[in-house]
C-alpha cells in the first residue's frame, strides 16, 4: 500500500497551498524581492510593543485564557465594531488569527457535500478550506469584466436553484485583486442570501486600506457574520490575532463555534492577545497613516504594469494588491511566468491561477517600503517589457 493510499483523501486532494511554493521559489533565487506575500512593512505600534514587554514574565501571560478571547479585549473589539463598523448586535471570538477564524466557521456552518459560493478571483485559503472539510461544490462565481466586483445577478440565479448553497463568502476589499465591494452591492448580495435562507461571511481584513476617498462599510444581520484580522493594520502578523463578529441573536452559534475553538486553538496566544489589545488603544488613526503611505507604492507598481497595456491592471481600490492580466498566450502559464520572473528577473509575484483567475498575477504593494518598492518596480517593469516583446527568455 502506497503512503498516498494511507493519508485522507481531503488532504490529498487540497490544492497545495500557493505561499508554500513561492517561499520555495524566493529562496531558490539569491537576492530576489518580493511582491507576493500579502504583508506590511512596519510593526506593530511601538508603545503597545513596550506594554508587552513589561507582561511577558507575569504568570498569566503563560496560562490558558478563556476560548473566546480575554474580556477585556473583547469587550474593546465590540466597542469598537460599534464605533467604526456600525455593527451594534454583534459578539465576538477572538481567533488566532482570520484564517483560522475562516476554517471556525466553515467547520461551524457547512457539512461535507453541502454546495458553498465564492467569487473569481478567490482567496486561496478559504478555496483550501473548502477543500479540506469535504466540501466538494464549490461554485465559483464571476467577478464583473471591469470591475471585478461580484456579479449579484449570477448569484441571484445560483440561489434559486436546489439544493441552496450553505454559505456564500466574500473579501471586502478583495484579496487578491484590491476590488472594493460598495455598500448597496454589499446589500443586495446580503438580501439575496437572507432570502435564500443562506450564511453570508465577509472577510474586512483589509477595512483600513482603502484608497481614492472611498470608505469600508460593514453590514448586519442575522444571516450575516463579519471577519476582521490584526494582521495588516497592526502590523501583527506573525502574532496572529483575528477575531469574528456574529449574529447574537442566532440561537447556538456561539456554543458550536466553541466546540471548534476549543479543539484548534483552545484560545489565541494570550500574549499576543495583549498586543491587540494595546493596539486598539492607540486606535485607527495610527494604522491609517501607516496605510497612506501606501499609496506611493501602489502608483510605482502601476506604472511598472504598463508594458503588459491599456486595461490590463484592475483592482487595487483598497487592500494591499493589483491585478494584472499577461499577455493572452500566457492563458494556461501564469505559474511558469512567475518562476521565470523570478528566476531571470529577481522578482516574485503570485500566479492568478491559485486564486481561479489563471493567466493573471496579484501583486502586493504592501511589503516594502518606498524605496525598495521603487527597486522591486524597476525589475518587474523590466521583466514585463522582455516578456511582451520577446516571450520567456531563457
Amino acid at each position: 500500500m502506497g503512503t498516498y493510499a494511507k493519508l485522507a483523501r481531503r488532504a490529498v486532494e487540497t490544492d497545495s497551498p500557493v505561499m508554500v511554493q513561492i517561499q520555495e521559489i524566493f529562496r531558490g533565487v539569491k537576492d530576489a524581492v518580493s511582491l507576493a506575500q500579502g504583508v506590511v512593512y512596519w510593526k506593530p505600534p511601538e508603545k503597545a510593543l513596550e506594554k508587552v514587554k513589561e507582561i511577558v514574565d507575569e504568570p498569566f501571560t503563560s496560562r490558558y485564557g478563556g476560548d473566546e478571547g480575554l474580556p477585556a479585549l473583547r469587550e474593546a473589539l465590540t466597542r469598537k465594531l460599534q464605533q467604526e463598523n456600525k455593527l451594534y448586535k454583534s459578539s465576538v471570538m477572538v481567533t488566532a488569527g482570520a484564517n483560522q477564524a475562516f476554517v471556525n466557521l466553515v467547520l461551524t456552518l457547512c457539512d461535507a457535500g453541502d454546495s458553498v459560493v465564492m467569487f473569481a478571483p478567490y482567496y486561496f485559503n478559504s478555496y483550501m478550506s473548502f477543500q479540506m472539510t469535504g466540501i466538494t461544490n464549490i461554485l465559483v462565481g464571476p467577478g464583473n469584466p471591469k470591475t471585478l466586483q461580484p456579479d449579484a445577478d449570477w448569484l441571484e440565479r445560483v440561489l434559486s436553484n436546489k439544493p441552496i448553497p450553505k454559505l456564500v463568502t466574500v473579501v471586502n476589499p478583495g484579496n487578491p485583486s484590491g476590488t472594493y465591494i460598495p455598500e448597496p452591492l454589499l446589500k443586495r448580495i446580503s438580501d439575496l442570501c437572507k432570502s435564500a435562507g443562506s450564511w453570508l461571511v465577509v472577510d474586512n481584513t483589509y477595512e483600513y486600506f482603502m484608497y481614492d476617498g472611498l470608505k469600508h462599510s460593514c453590514i448586519e444581520g442575522d444571516h450575516i457574520i463579519n471577519i476582521f484580522s490584526f494582521s495588516k493594520a497592526y502590523g501583527m502578523m506573525g502574532w496572529r490575532v483575528g477575531y469574528i463578529a456574529y449574529p447574537a441573536e442566532a440561537e447556538g452559534l456561539g456554543d458550536q463555534l466553541l466546540k471548534v475553538q476549543d479543539n484548534i486553538p483552545i484560545c489565541a496566544p494570550i500574549i499576543s492577545q495583549r498586543l491587540a489589545l494595546y493596539s486598539l488603544e492607540i486606535g485607527p488613526e495610527w494604522v491609517k497613516d501607516q496605510v497612506k503611505d501606501l499609496v506611493k507604492n501602489r502608483r510605482i507598481l502601476l506604472e511598472a504594469l504598463s508594458p503588459l497595456g491599456e486595461g490590463a491592471v484592475k483592482g487595487g481600490e483598497g487592500a494591499i494588491y493589483l491585478w494584472a492580466k499577461l499577455p493572452d498566450k500566457y492563458q494556461d502559464d501564469d505559474f511558469e511566468v512567475v518562476r521565470w520572473l523570478a528566476k531571470r528577473h529577481g522578482v516574485v509575484v503570485i500566479p492568478g491561477s491559485a486564486s481561479g483567475g489563471p493567466g493573471y498575477v496579484r501583486i502586493s504593494f504592501g511589503g516594502l517600503k518606498e524605496a525598495d518598492c521603487e527597486f522591486a518596480a524597476l525589475r518587474l517593469r523590466k521583466g514585463l517589457e522582455e516578456l511582451v516583446r520577446d516571450g520567456m527568455v531563457q
